[in-house]
Formats: C-alpha cells, sequence, structure tokens
C-alpha cells in the first residue's frame, strides 16, 4: 500500500469544483474509494420526514465525500496548494511540500 500524502487533520485547500479555493480541515479518509471529507467544504443538504427519532423533520446539512485529486495539501508556508513527495530524513519518511522544500509533518 502506498503512503498517504493527505491524512485526517491536514490543512487542505479545494483545486476544482463548486468550492473552488476553500479551506478545511481533513476530517475522515477514505483510502479505498480514493475520497476525503473536508470540513465546511462540499456541504449536501438532504431534506428528512419527520420521524419518532426526529419529530421536527427539516434539512439536514452535512459534509460529502469529495474525490481526494480535488484538494491540495495547504503549504506551511504561504497556505497555497501544494503537492506533496516523500524524502528520508534521519531514517525517518516525512512528507514534504513541492512548492517550498518545507518538511510536513514531524
Amino acid at each position: 500500500m502506498a503512503a498517504a500524502k493527505i491524512k485526517k487533520g491536514d490543512s487542505v485547500v479545494v483545486r476544482s469544483g463548486k468550492d473552488k479555493g476553500r479551506t478545511g480541515t481533513v476530517l475522515q479518509v477514505m483510502p479505498k474509494e480514493g475520497k476525503v471529507v473536508v470540513s465546511g467544504v462540499n456541504v449536501a443538504a438532504r431534506h428528512r420526514k419527520p420521524s419518532q427519532t426526529n419529530p421536527q423533520g427539516g434539512i439536514d446539512r452535512r459534509e460529502a465525500p469529495m474525490h481526494v485529486s480535488k484538494v491540495g495539501l495547504a503549504d506551511p508556508k504561504d497556505g497555497k496548494a501544494t503537492r506533496v513527495r516523500f524524502e528520508e530524513q534521519d531514517g525517518k519518511k516525512v512528507r514534504v511540500a513541492v512548492k517550498s522544500g518545507e518538511k510536513i509533518d514531524g
């Protein structure tokens, strides 16, 4: 299995789609589907009928998963989207921002 370029808790920038340019934190990563859930981005509204558990009904708004290729990791230096590469530093594999060369984790 390949190492994850985007992980839970990362700050990301949306590169394409209706939310292009918006930033958020990764809430969930789904590697098998190749999708991520980002806070405040790609919000879908579900209209719910009143039920016993929810007698009021109404509209539920929650973040829907989006394809991982639509988001880019926010560069630690300027906050713009960047690609990620892996380097070995002190015997450990670390993620590095391609734009600035800045280390992401560790």
